[in-house]
């Protein structure tokens, strides 16, 4: 149990929290009554759905500021799925002569955001002319009412003076666009996030207030722009547009299959076979690795995994040779990217991809299943792909369920290097 979890429990024990929502639809907990177990800030920072602590989790509850040391608990649907990006994704280049916007430096929101506007990507995505950047960092809400979802049909919430943070906004002709930036590949987000920075906007401009996520990872960037269609509706948001834009890496199909016949084959580690489907996720993980080394721990909070994922990705990243595990003093183990990892993220971008993908056909099962698909021009069905599994010889992969399940991680990462190929 984490100690986010155990201070939780104490406090429900305390203040009997779980009875006093079940008779009265919700909780309200000052900062001064969190703190008696553990600093507010560590204690309400949620971002996604699987950071709540467990007897969040357990009982279907979330938390809201109301003010700058206020929070009510209730069964409140606080957070939204990220729909599935749309597969279309166009080629960008940066400015010739900004050396410092190469894809290997964006290691940061802020930066991910003023490499953006500087290829262009902002301009297009808000169908705007011209932008100006304006308003960013943290500020008072001032005072508003809104209503949000529960078990038990909407609650009517005021906020007054609650801190409020934006990324960065852009304001056009038209437009004061608010984004909420972020480096890691989650499946949801916390509407908050949005909200309550449109609805401190949306009454200080005449302007259209649009609130915008941008996700930024490995060249890549993810855009969605949301709609409150009931400004006092908290979960009234719907998705307006969503876009891709990657940096080009100028990757042609003659490089992959180069690489094909370069790269020499390796005996299967003794590292489960991955069972990571989404390969973006694998260098997202290495990315943020770069940074820093981090515990099993920290990757499932700042990446919004649960922790069977956390094991699922970082033994991917295992079993390729770029993360290792290391085993502290204290029997804590931490992970870091290993010196292959460490010289792979240094390079530039183009070599980078192309060395991650170099990684992944050194095993049997994944160049086979790249050489077929070259040949016949179609990606091989999970029979044929599991019979080319069977014959790599892949450590403790036995039961047919397993063999189904692992197939789909082969036909993702052998997506992944053929989405790298430009026309």
């Amino acid at each position: 149990m984490g100690r986010n979890d155990d201070a939780w429990e104490r406090l429900f024990d305390k203040y009997q929290i779980l009875a006093a929502i079940r008779r009265d639809g919700y909780f309200p907990i000052s900062a001064g009554q969190i703190k008696e177990f553990r600093e507010p800030r560590l204690m309400t920072k949620f971002d996604h759905r699987v950071n709540l602590p467990a007897v969040f989790a357990q009982h279907h509850l979330s938390i809201l500021p109301v003010t700058r040391g206020d929070y009510v608990i209730s069964t409140f649907s606080a957070y939204q799925e990220f729909e599935p990006p749309s597969p279309y994704v166009r080629r960008i280049s940066i400015p010739a002569g900004l050396q410092s916007l190469a894809p290997q430096f964006l290691v940061s929101e802020a930066i991910a955001l003023n490499c953006a506007a500087a290829c262009g990507v902002l301009n297009d995505f808000l169908e705007e002319e011209r932008l100006v950047p304006t308003v960013s960092g943290r500020m008072g809400s001032g005072e508003f009412r809104f209503a949000v979802n529960t078990a038990l049909g909407p609650k009517c919430l005021t906020v007054r003076n609650s801190q409020v943070e934006i990324d960065a906004a852009y304001e056009g002709a038209r437009s004061l666009s608010l984004f909420e930036a972020k480096r890691d590949l989650s499946d949801d987000f916390l509407i908050r996030q949005l909200y309550y920075p449109f609805r401190v906007w949306s009454g200080r401009v005449a302007k259209t207030v649009k609130p915008v996520f941008l996700i930024f990872s490995n060249g890549v960037f993810n855009l969605y722009q949301y709609q409150f269609d009931d400004p006092y509706h908290y979960n009234s948001l719907r998705l307006v547009k969503q876009r891709n834009y990657a940096i080009a890496a100028h990757i042609r199909r003659s490089d992959v299959e180069d690489l094909l016949r370069a790269v020499p084959a390796v005996r299967e580690p003794d590292i489960p076979f991955p069972q990571a489907d989404r390969m973006s996720r694998v260098v997202n993980l290495l990315e943020l690795l770069r940074e820093t080394p981090m515990t099993k721990q920290d990757i499932t909070s700042r990446y919004a995994f649960d922790e069977r994922q956390t094991n699922y990705y970082t033994d991917a990243g295992r079993y390729l040779g770029l993360i290792e595990k290391v085993s502290g003093e204290n029997g804590s183990i931490r992970f870091h990217l290993s010196p292959g990892g460490s010289r792979v993220m240094a390079l530039a971008y183009r070599e980078r991809q192309l060395a991650v993908a170099a990684q992944i056909l050194m095993h049997t099962a994944f160049r086979e299943t790249l050489a077929l698909y070259l040949r016949c021009g179609v990606m091989p069905d999970k029979p044929a792909v599991i019979g080319i599994m069977k014959r790599a010889g892949l450590y403790r992969v036995e039961s047919p369920s397993t063999y189904l399940r692992r197939a789909s991680t082969v036909i993702g990462w052998v997506n992944w290097i053929l989405g790298l190929i430009e026309a």
